[in-house]
């Protein structure tokens, strides 16, 4: 992900002035807050990024997969 650095924000300002935040990401879609000096949230805008823009069968697909991941020794010891 390449971070533009006019969206870029500390957590101590996003903490104190959110709105900020939300004209940065108004005018270009996204922001990114940096915590230590790491990038650690996005806030995007969900009307104009397709970050989550898929269908549902992904959306199933994405889900099923994270059960299986997650289950997956109780769904092996049920096979047997």
């Amino acid at each position: 992900m390449n971070i533009n650095t006019n969206t870029i924000v500390s957590m101590t300002e996003a903490n104190q002035n959110f709105s900020k935040v939300a004209r940065i990401v108004e005018k270009s879609g996204e922001a990114v807050i940096f915590k230590n000096n790491k990038p650690k949230f996005v806030v995007i805008d969900i009307d104009r990024t397709d970050y989550i823009d898929i269908s549902d069968d992904e959306k199933i697909d994405v889900v099923a997969a994270r059960i299986l991941k997650k289950f997956k020794p109780a769904f092996e010891e049920l096979a047997k």
